[in-house]
């Protein structure tokens, strides 16, 4: 009897054990769900009211919706747009409640100066979004009615003729450079923290010229500012009576694409439902029109082609860098 009790004793041990992992796998999937249960911080590294701040905070407010957790916008400008993502690599747990915009400086500045963060190894991909439409504009009293007088004028005076842009490494700052390298001008450079920043300057008249994405689209719109050229692969829609640098004899195209990051180590489930919320909120007739009014285009990618981007570009723009003489090494 007793050598009886102990074998269904012990058939009914192994039964249990045999049915522990189903019992635990809804408790593990109910847990995973639970993500999120509290707002998300989004880190935009550039000062708020600018084109990137106008365009993520629409789509963070989309994307909430699909989250069922509002996402709150953090404006952390600084070092070019790097210093939010970077700081957030840094000191953010990889749990899913830090993310952050990846600008393209993020791949362009460990190449000038020496960064405790790598842009590949120390974060997590999440998805491509966007592009920008760069233009270069004056004043609408400037002196500079073209480009082309611009540049005459820097011709004859060498250093003098200003131009400021939305940090250094930033794709505003490089796309003017490799016009001077290849005008054989040279131009005095003066970094902003941001597009607000920037298009407070130039209407002020503290600066000659900006060099930035689409934050001046209403003062060219209110005839405040001249735009002077964009350096898309064609004429935007929204301007098409200004020439692109590919026109004037520039090879020089740029869109600057960026996405979403958050920091190394994240679960890929957590990476899966944020990439697909935010996917969702890409596609919302709303987020499109924000990005028509921004002249950008949708620059989708997922987070194993986004990655596999930005480690090709990592190395494809250290010899940009090189090539302008803006190498740390």
């Amino acid at each position: 009897m007793h050598q009886r009790l102990t074998r269904r004793a012990l058939v009914g041990l192994a039964a249990a054990a045999t049915l522990a992992p189903l019992t635990s796998a809804p408790a593990l999937a109910q847990s995973q769900a639970a993500y999120p249960n509290r707002p998300i911080t989004l880190i935009v590294p550039w000062p708020a009211g600018g084109s990137t701040d106008r365009h993520l905070r629409t789509l963070a407010e989309i994307a909430s919706t699909h989250l069922g957790q509002p996402i709150v916008v953090e404006n952390k400008p600084g070092a070019g747009g790097t210093l939010g993502p970077g700081t957030m690599a840094m000191q953010a747990k990889p749990d899913g409640y830090t993310i952050a915009q990846f600008p393209l400086g993020m791949l362009r500045y460990p190449h000038m100066q020496r960064t405790n963060w790598h842009p590949i190894n120390d974060f997590s991909f999440i998805l491509g979004v966007s592009g920008y439409t760069f233009g270069f504009v004056v004043k609408a009293d400037s002196p500079y009615k073209s480009f082309k007088e611009y540049v005459d004028a820097a011709r004859k005076t060498p250093g003098r003729i200003d131009y400021g842009s939305t940090g250094i490494g930033t794709s505003p700052h490089l796309l003017i450079e490799e016009i001077a390298d290849a005008a054989k001008v040279q131009l005095n450079h003066v970094p902003f923290r941001g597009n607000a920043d920037l298009m407070q300057a130039v209407m002020g008249g503290h600066v000659s010229a900006g060099s930035d994405a689409t934050g001046w689209d209403k003062f060219v719109d209110a005839g405040q500012m001249r735009l002077l050229l964009t350096f898309g692969e064609q004429r935007t829609k929204r301007w098409p009576q200004v020439p692109t640098a590919k026109e004037l004899g520039y090879n020089v195209v740029s869109q600057s694409p960026y996405g979403l990051v958050g920091p190394k180590g994240m679960d890929p489930a957590i990476v899966r439902t944020l990439h697909d919320a935010f996917k969702k909120a890409m596609d919302d007739p709303k987020h499109l029109e924000v990005l028509g009014q921004l002249n950008q285009d949708i620059w989708y990618r997922n987070s194993a082609d986004y990655r596999t981007w930005a480690q090709e570009t990592f190395e494809k723009d250290r010899a940009l860098i090189e090539r302008l003489g803006l190498s740390a090494k």
